[in-house]
């Protein structure tokens, strides 16, 4: 069954725009990481990207591998909060951090907290138009934090949009149940910003294709010639020159 699903090409729509995937395509320009994807890893995320309308191409989605553990397909943190927005019964969200204020846990709206501050986590609350009670989710950063890329430059940004993913998860499971964005995806053993590499990989691989086509064919260089030869070769020159002067008419007399 996935041999056929890898051989068939998957076509549909996303945002009035046709998507069409074959399993090599995938192998070929969406996979990033230095492992090799399985076919049912490949088949999974065409699957992903068909029922949740993503488009890989415009970076909503990747399918992410290093080295034996198994692929990640990760969803872009602007696609997954579309798609948890267009829910009809949607209808807003509140969302802040966690923090420990003279030994006292304090929740603060948005990402803004004071430099005695501890940061301790994040909380969200997601509004739906047919529940009498909101979806409320608060984290644990030392759960989430990996240590590493923009977890360190902008933690509290970082624990706030992971609580929002959270939350938005379990408010609509049906629409965004399935997708993970780089926040959640488990730390790899190497400091990694899986975006910044998907695309650093995609553009590789487009520009190497270029470079393939238009690489010229390699000319063979002359090697130097030594003194000698170069007075040599001058002579044979100037022989020939006087050879073939001989060989021309003279100049009509008038």
């Amino acid at each position: 069954m996935a041999n056929e699903l890898l051989e068939r090409a998957s076509i549909f729509e996303v945002n009035g725009e046709e998507v069409k995937l074959t399993g090599a395509m995938v192998k070929s320009f969406l996979v990033s990481g230095n492992g090799d994807v399985t076919d049912q890893e490949v088949v999974m995320f065409i699957n992903l990207c068909k029922y949740q309308k993503l488009n890989p191409f415009l970076k909503e989605a990747y399918l992410v591998k290093f080295g034996k553990s198994d692929a990640q397909i990760i969803v872009s943190k602007e696609a997954f909060m579309k798609r948890a927005e267009s829910h009809p019964q949607y209808d807003g969200f509140n969302a802040g951090i966690i923090c420990e204020r003279n030994k006292e846990i304090v929740e603060i709206e948005g990402a803004i907290k004071l430099d005695e501050d501890k940061l301790i986590g994040g909380w969200a609350v997601i509004y739906r138009k047919d529940r009498e009670r909101p979806v409320s989710v608060k984290i644990s950063f030392k759960e989430f934090s990996k240590g590493q890329s923009t977890w360190n430059t902008m933690p509290l940004n970082m624990i706030r949009k992971t609580a929002i993913v959270n939350a938005m998860r379990e408010a609509f499971p049906d629409n965004v149940g399935a997708m993970y964005t780089e926040e959640e995806a488990p730390p790899s053993s190497e400091p990694r910003n899986i975006e910044a590499e998907v695309e650093e990989e995609v553009n590789e691989k487009a520009n190497q294709t270029i470079v393939d086509f238009e690489r010229p064919k390699e000319v063979k260089k002359d090697k130097p010639m030594k003194t000698a030869e170069k007075v040599e070769d001058s002579q044979e020159q100037g022989s020939m020159f006087k050879n073939l002067n001989d060989l021309m008419p003279d100049e009509p007399e008038f």
